[in-house]
């Protein structure tokens, strides 16, 4: 079977937010890869400082970087990504890249509306004046609403240091206005019967991407032959990546995959 993993990360974060999900993938003995967006391949303090190179990068910059990284792979890997990156992993599985594909709360593709918490969680970037030529950066306060609203203050602040730096706002305005998109930035081919397997997942507790949003997401793809999946963790916000109880993510992940991708002779 695939033995590399590459991990595709989200919007306001860097690899570093698959510390943990990397630490237990390769103690189960896979090779682990966790390539940064264009431009953020430097050091969190210094992205902090000086973010202006991520202005106006757009969604397909993004995914054209990661096929590039993946067909310089000598094996087909696993892809897992995260909210964005989930996103981008189902469009990487249309292309025909991966071995199989793991969409972690991802945002949505063309023809999933937002809903619920979506707006809110979202809004204040999609009201952000000529936003999609910016670079956005959040605060605390829609961090801790977003992410992590189950935890303590102190935990909240503590992610929030660690992990969160300044974003590219075109791909929010890619994803939330993808039906005026005459490009298509943030299209899947739902249909596509040829593509790896794939697994989405939701958290109940997501206010970024709700649960009922990435059912909407999972259900696109009645129409395919390609095997699709999907799984619900109570309890879990946007942040089960690394929450309380992300092993149980983890865990899932690991058994799905030792399901679907073809075991060696």
């Amino acid at each position: 079977m695939s033995k590399t993993i590459v991990f595709v990360h989200g919007a306001f974060m860097t690899p570093l937010c698959w510390e943990k999900m990397l630490g237990y993938f390769q103690g189960k003995g896979y090779t682990c890869l966790a390539p940064t967006w264009p431009h953020k391949d430097v050091p969190i303090e210094q992205l902090r400082k000086q973010p202006d190179a991520l202005a106006g990068l757009g969604v397909t910059e993004i995914v054209d970087h990661y096929a590039r990284v993946i067909r310089g792979l000598d094996e087909p890997p696993i892809l897992i990504g995260h909210s964005f990156g989930g996103l981008f992993v189902q469009m990487l599985l249309d292309r025909g890249l991966g071995a199989a594909g793991v969409a972690i709360d991802p945002a949505p593709p063309k023809g999933v509306l937002p809903m619920g918490t979506a707006w809110k969680a979202n809004a204040w970037i999609l009201f952000t004046w000529r936003g999609w030529k910016k670079v956005i950066r959040s605060s605390l306060e829609a961090f801790s609403y977003s992410f992590v609203h189950t935890l303590p203050a102190a935990e909240q602040r503590a992610v929030y240091e660690k992990y969160v730096v300044p974003e590219t706002g075109r791909i929010f305005f890619q994803a939330g206005f993808a039906l005026l998109d005459p490009k298509q930035a943030v299209r899947v081919n739902f249909r596509n019967a040829t593509r790896a397997p794939l697994l989405i997942t939701a958290g109940l507790e997501d206010r970024v991407v709700p649960a009922v949003m990435v059912k909407s997401n999972f259900k696109k793809y009645r129409s395919s032959a390609a095997r699709t999946d999907f799984k619900e963790f109570p309890g879990q916000t946007h942040w089960l990546i690394a929450n309380p109880g992300w092993e149980d993510v983890a865990g899932y992940i690991e058994t799905w995959l030792n399901q679907v991708v073809p075991q060696q002779a």
